[in-house]
């Protein structure tokens, strides 16, 4: 019997694929803030507004000045990361806000956040330098400030991990149906975090009325962005998550303004959450420890000459016609008001021994 020819491999038979048929999803819209912030970058302050930026920022600067001054003396201790540089962050987003409605939260570079907010200087010295009179009754130091009056809750010294406590009070905010957002602070090292996209979906998932805000000072704890992140457009990083971003100049308090107005709009509306991403610059060192010896002296001095927050907003206001002699005063009285903050600080006492049982847990058992 004839064996049957061998199979050639081909076969007269016709595969059909099925087309693929993409499933309709029309309730979503990535809503392209970026296009209307391009419409206006600038908020339209007022003089008067303006002044009060300025003011504020020139506080924030000269105060952590003076603060890195103690830490040399020894009258700080542990851990101190100054905001030097960053306050058009802090100051234009803080003035957007809706105070005694709205809460922030923060890392630990947290000094200038609650300077922007108009917390005493007095008390947050005070905390720096672990007095009885600081905010967190000199137990927090520099990483850990807290004010429940003002609705800022920290102040957090491990990397990221504000970014869920945010997400946990943009729900009690939605829960209570009060009408607040939250601000949640964190950097660009934050920002490759898992806990950050955690967060992200499960904002997203809920429309949480919360703006993430990634302070991205181009170096992290000591490592440049672009050799440490894949995508160094931080803005882009809740599209996945179906987060709107925001790509803001952090050096320009107008521009912060103007953003988080558009932010806080689209948020209060119930859209869900937003990312902004502030591209800002650190002078100094990650913390007093740090040498600062992975950029070179000419980079940082270029930016203090060519893109400095508050050397933009004094030509603002002097291009408006507001007197040199005026800003001269502005300066004068922070200096005075910095000066009388350390003072204060210094002759406080520190906390009594027992103050260690103290806010250890709340309620009675």
């Amino acid at each position: 019997m004839a064996k049957p020819a061998a199979s050639s491999g081909t076969s007269t038979k016709k595969t059909t694929h099925k087309k693929a048929v993409p499933i309709p999803d029309d309730d979503f819209v990535l809503h392209s803030l970026q296009e209307e912030h391009g419409q206006q970058k600038r908020y339209a302050a007022s003089d008067d507004e303006l002044l009060t930026f300025y003011e504020q920022m020139l506080l924030i600067r000269r105060f952590e000045e003076r603060a890195g001054q103690l830490y040399g003396l020894g009258l700080i201790g542990g851990f101190c990361h100054l905001y030097i540089g960053q306050e058009a962050v802090a100051v234009g987003i803080q003035s957007a806000l809706d105070a005694g409605k709205d809460s922030v939260i923060t890392g630990y570079r947290d000094h200038g956040h609650m300077l922007a907010y108009g917390i005493d200087p007095k008390v947050i010295m005070a905390e720096l330098t672990g007095r009885e009179a600081g905010i967190s009754r000199g137990k927090g130091g520099s990483m850990h400030m807290f004010s429940t009056d003002h609705a800022f809750y920290g102040g957090h010294g491990i990397v990221g991990a504000q970014v869920p406590l945010g997400a946990g009070l943009a729900f009690a905010h939605k829960y209570r149906e009060d009408g607040g957002v939250c601000i949640a602070y964190f950097g660009d090292g934050a920002a490759n975090q898992g806990q950050v996209y955690e967060t992200f979906n499960m904002a997203s998932l809920w429309k949480l009325p919360i703006v993430f805000v990634i302070e991205n000072n181009q170096y992290a704890m000591g490592t440049s962005v672009k050799r440490s992140s894949a995508e160094t457009h931080f803005y882009r990083r809740g599209t996945a998550f179906r987060i709107p971003g925001l790509d803001v100049n952090g050096m320009d308090v107008l521009e912060v303004r103007q953003a988080a107005e558009i932010a806080l709009r689209h948020v209060r509306e119930g859209n869900g959450p937003v990312l902004m991403e502030l591209n800002t610059y650190r002078y100094r060192g990650h913390s007093m420890s740090d040498p600062a010896k992975y950029r070179t002296r000419e980079e940082v001095q270029d930016v203090r000459e060519h893109n400095d927050s508050i050397e933009r907003a004094k030509k603002d206001l002097l291009e408006r016609g507001i007197p040199e002699d005026r800003l001269k005063e502005i300066e004068k009285r922070i200096r005075a008001s910095v000066a009388d903050a350390a003072g204060f600080a210094e002759n406080s006492p520190e906390p009594a021994p027992a103050e260690l049982y103290t806010d250890v847990v709340l309620g009675s058992y």
